[in-house]
């Protein structure tokens, strides 16, 4: 489930500065994270529409961790080179068969 800043960003389709732009808060008071000011130059959206962005939210979210599981899974740039490197050396693919494997495991 996509959180409020989440889904005002799918909503608006934009990066959100939510410092001075959006403020966005949550007083433990058990009513959940709410918006206490909106300095956006768009109106701001009703609960239905930020409700409607939220599959738009978590299919972002869902593509957002794929990325990072594969920037990991990759490795350093300097450890791909070295293996690079070693493939036009050895005439091997170790680089190629690294980059494919960590694509199948982690599908966007």
């Amino acid at each position: 489930m996509a959180s409020l800043p989440e889904k005002i960003k799918a909503h608006l389709g934009r990066e959100v500065n939510f410092r001075t732009e959006i403020v966005v808060r949550n007083d433990n008071d058990g009513r959940g994270a709410y918006i206490s000011e909106w300095n956006a130059p768009e109106p701001q959206p009703s609960e239905a529409e930020l409700s409607a962005a939220e599959p738009v939210a978590d299919a972002i979210n869902a593509e957002e961790s794929v990325i990072q599981a594969r920037k990991t899974a990759y490795g350093g740039i300097g450890d791909q080179l070295d293996m690079m490197y070693w493939d036009q050396v050895n005439g091997t693919n170790i680089w190629f068969d690294h980059v494919a494997k960590v694509k199948t495991d982690n599908p966007k």
